[in-house]
């Protein structure tokens, strides 16, 4: 097994070149995306022993490496093309959070037996992490004092169906193809396509600055959320990329949404290299179990009802990712579709899941203690 840093990192700057070149020339890789390809690509080199589920590589690509992404993408992002968006984004993250609560509830009560005593943790956390991706996991965790064994099983469960999900939800607008709305087709000349290609050849002088911006605004949106410890994080980091990308002269820097995305799809197939099933056929089914069901019921929901009510899929998967993967995740999954218009809508609601999660995580765990007796 390859366990070198810089030999893990070579093998996943690799996965992505190959998941990119694929995308470009082959129409079945063109229709899965080069984002779905690096998963999947990462998740067999993982699962073959090639490449680790662990390595300090993926620490830096996971943070600060998806920070700086988001930060580079945000740079290019018209605030005024959320309008239309905004509103059915929200319906659909709250179906999303309404089958999430559900899954977790229903898979409480029937996967008990198996469990354990320590099922109303795992309803809790389940909750958390498909409501705003796995900090909340990792908060609920602590909060409930989950026993180590527990935790390492869940998150092993936990990583690989969130990488799952994302092949799924990449697939949905596929699956039910639409007459593309016009504005989706305008914004297809922007910002998708300077993703892949800069709208200008890239200087080296914008590319000094868009590296002083992006560690600025990590940097700086670390310490407000070190002062501020009510917001997280991750919204100063939003609220930061976003007024600076008002700025004229920064919105014509070349080449920002083109490194962004490569540290997203870097970022993603990190997310594949850490899926190792065998640890989770080692630890026990009854976790995984749990997992699947929650996501079911999820998946009932936000795409269920939201065809029923003729919702757009491919808002309805970005919403769906809000949920899983949190701000990242959606991001990615609307970059990779082209709905750059829904780039900021569906960062904004897995920023709501970042704050909603933890509140729904508990109320939940504490309403399975309650009914189980534990």
């Amino acid at each position: 097994m390859i366990t070198h840093p810089i030999a893990v990192f070579l093998i996943l700057a690799v996965i992505v070149w190959a998941a990119v070149w694929l995308e470009s020339r082959v129409a079945l890789f063109k229709a899965l995306s080069a984002a779905l390809v690096g998963i999947l690509l990462a998740m067999v080199l993982s699962n073959v022993g090639i490449i680790p589920a662990d390595n300090k590589a993926y620490d830096v690509l996971i943070n600060p490496g998806i920070s700086l992404g988001i930060v580079l993408i945000l740079l290019e992002v018209n605030v005024k093309t959320i309008r239309k968006a905004g509103g059915a984004m929200l319906a659909a993250f709250g179906l999303g959070a309404v089958g999430t609560a559900a899954g977790a509830f229903v898979s409480a009560l029937v996967l008990a037996p198996l469990v354990g005593p320590e099922t109303w943790k795992l309803a809790g956390q389940f909750t958390g992490t498909y409501n705003g991706g796995g900090v909340n996991f990792a908060a609920l965790g602590r909060a409930f004092d989950t026993s180590s064994e527990l935790f390492a099983a869940a998150i092993a469960a936990d990583v690989l169906l969130t990488a799952l999900w994302m092949a799924a939800c990449l697939m949905v607008p596929l699956l039910f193809r639409r007459k593309q709305r016009k504005e989706s087709t305008q914004s297809q000349d922007g910002l998708t396509q300077s993703l892949y290609k800069s709208k200008e050849r890239i200087a080296l002088q914008d590319t000094a600055l868009l590296v002083v911006i992006a560690l600025g605004a990590v940097w700086f949106s670390e310490q407000l959320g070190s002062i501020v410890l009510v917001i997280p994080e991750v919204l100063w980091l939003t609220t930061i990329a976003l007024a600076v990308a008002q700025v004229p002269q920064v919105r014509r820097l070349s080449g920002a949404a083109m490194w962004g995305y490569y540290l997203l799809l870097l970022f993603l197939t990190t997310n594949g290299a850490q899926s190792v099933v065998r640890n989770i056929v080692a630890i026990g089914p009854g976790v995984l179990y749990f997992a699947i069901g929650t996501l079911t019921l999820h998946g009932i929901f936000v795409f269920g009802f939201g065809v029923l009510f003729r919702m757009d899929p491919t808002t309805l998967a970005i919403a769906s990712q809000a949920n899983v993967g949190g701000p990242a995740s959606a991001m990615a999954l609307a970059t990779a579709r082209g709905a750059t218009d829904r780039v900021l809508s569906g960062v904004a609601v897995g920023l709501l899941g970042y704050a909603i999660g933890n509140y729904t995580g508990f109320a939940i765990g504490m309403l399975v203690r309650g009914i189980l007796g534990y």
